[in-house]
């Protein structure tokens, strides 16, 4: 396993841990949460598997959204769990 610098990776975050949200329509989301005065920490990254934006809850924690695209995603991981 693959150790995380969790200094730079959960930052602006000062906690050592991030809670991931698998969630529907992404952008449609993110101009809600700005809406609603949501500190967004980055842009949405889009991969062909799946989007990723992060944001902070109002205790600092980092919070990434994630959009997968199942289909892409499956093959991505199929096999790699057995």
């Amino acid at each position: 396993m693959q150790r995380v610098n969790s200094i730079n990776y959960f930052s602006p975050s000062q906690k050592d841990f991030m809670i991931n949200c698998r969630i529907q329509n992404l952008e449609n989301l993110v101009k809600e949460l700005r809406k609603e005065g949501v500190t967004i920490v980055d842009s949405i990254e889009t991969f062909n598997y799946s989007k990723f934006i992060h944001i902070l809850d109002p205790g600092g924690n980092k919070i990434e959204l994630w959009e997968p695209d199942d289909i892409e995603f499956e093959k991505l991981v199929k096999g790699k769990d057995s």
